[in-house]
C-alpha cells in the first residue's frame, strides 16, 4: 500500500541525503588539499585550536537551526577526526 504524502516525505529525505553526501565529498576534496598542503608545509595534521573554534561555531549555527548542539558536535567531531587520520597518512606518505 502506497502512502502519496508519506512516499512525498521521503521523497524530499532521499534528497536531502544526496546532497549531504556531494556537500561532504566536496568538503573532504578540500581538507585532502589541506592535508598535502599541511605536509608539504611541515605543518602538523591537527589544529586543536581551530578544532575549538569551529565547534563552538557551528554549535551556535546548530542553536539557530533549531538542531541539537550535541548532535551536531558529535558529527563534526566525527568529520574532524577523519579529516585529521587523512592528513596523518598523507604525512606518512600513505596517501
Amino acid at each position: 500500500m502506497s502512502d502519496a504524502k508519506l512516499d512525498e516525505y521521503r521523497q524530499s529525505i532521499d534528497n536531502i541525503d544526496a546532497a549531504l553526501i556531494f556537500m561532504l565529498a566536496e568538503r573532504f576534496k578540500v581538507t585532502q588539499a589541506v592535508g598535502r598542503y599541511k605536509a608539504a608545509a611541515g605543518l602538523p595534521p591537527a589544529d586543536p585550536g581551530r578544532e575549538a573554534d569551529q565547534i563552538a561555531r557551528l554549535r551556535k549555527l546548530a542553536q539557530s537551526a533549531h538542531l541539537d548542539p550535541d548532535f551536531s558536535e558529535k558529527f563534526l567531531r566525527f568529520v574532524i577526526d577523519e579529516v585529521i587520520r587523512h592528513h596523518e597518512r598523507v604525512r606518512d606518505g600513505q596517501a
